[in-house]
């Protein structure tokens, strides 16, 4: 997982898709969605973590 598109991508195998066209909510339920997928222990922690860096790289970028 290198890009924020991954992440989405990530998200997708898992029937998730987010959009409602603002940039700054989508990145916040993303974390959520994520945070929720590791707890259920569906993501590894290297993937959660990896993730969760690029997220949050992708908010600073559109702050």
């Amino acid at each position: 997982m290198k890009t924020f598109f991954d992440v989405q991508q990530l998200l997708k195998q898992y029937g998730i898709v987010i959009y409602t066209r603002d940039k700054q909510t989508d990145i916040a339920l993303i974390q959520m969605e994520l945070r929720t997928l590791y707890e259920y222990g569906l993501v590894n922690a290297t993937d959660y973590k990896q993730a969760l860096f690029l997220v949050k790289r992708e908010e600073a970028t559109h702050e």
